[in-house]
């Protein structure tokens, strides 16, 4: 996963603001306690960061590939 697609999915689900602090403050206990952009510095994948915060988060499994929007009318 791109470092740009984690963010848009940070974005869509936890809004524009709250991304952030979750990215930052969150400590994500199945790495260390480490934060998102801690593990993402140390080279961690962003797909597996953007699945621990799913998990730590408690994002519904059916949100954990990005939320579905509605495609743009013609």
């Amino acid at each position: 996963m791109r470092l740009s697609e984690f963010r848009q999915l940070m974005l869509d689900e936890f809004g524009p603001g709250y991304s952030e602090v979750i990215a930052k403050d969150l400590s994500l206990t199945e790495h260390g306690d480490k934060s998102g952009e801690q593990l993402i510095a140390a080279g961690e994948d962003p797909k597996d960061v953007w699945l621990a915060i799913c998990r730590q988060s408690g994002v519904p499994k059916s949100r954990w590939h990005g939320i579905l929007k509605p495609s743009a009318k013609k």
